[in-house]
């Protein structure tokens, strides 16, 4: 069954309690729609382009990924992004261990820390700022 409107954010947050495990798309991935899934402790196997295929639209998913810690749901070609979303819908238990943590995995990340990011953003604003009037 497919729900093509949802009114609300809620009802659109909870439609990701009925998927098991989101396959980002290629070559552009997703963005939003995979810090949802992980949010709502969908876990998310993207394939990692290589090479002049390697632009951000690609490889978003790698980045939203490495930052949350799951580089094992990083596939580096076609037959192993196919191998993985496999190996995973076969093992209930590791999907219910993902589904269990990634909510708490994606809020500690550095996707989710404001504050520092913020802090991290300004020392480098003041960097450029002091290396442009010649003081670094």
């Amino acid at each position: 069954d497919m729900v093509m409107v949802m009114s609300t954010t809620a009802e659109h947050l909870h439609a990701y309690r009925r998927m098991d495990i989101s396959l980002d798309t290629f070559p552009y991935a997703g963005t939003t729609t995979t810090v949802e899934a992980l949010f709502m402790g969908v876990p998310v196997v993207v394939l990692k382009a290589s090479g002049r295929d390697a632009t951000h639209a690609h490889n978003v998913g790698v980045s939203l990924l490495s930052q949350v810690g799951l580089h094992e749901l990083i596939a580096h070609d076609e037959d192993e992004y196919a191998e993985m979303a496999v190996n995973l819908a076969l093992s209930p238990e590791r999907l219910r261990s993902l589904r269990d943590t990634l909510r708490s995995k994606l809020l500690a990340s550095p996707l989710c820390q404001g504050q520092a990011f913020m802090r991290d953003v300004e020392f480098e604003y003041r960097r450029m700022w002091l290396r442009y009037c010649g003081e670094e």
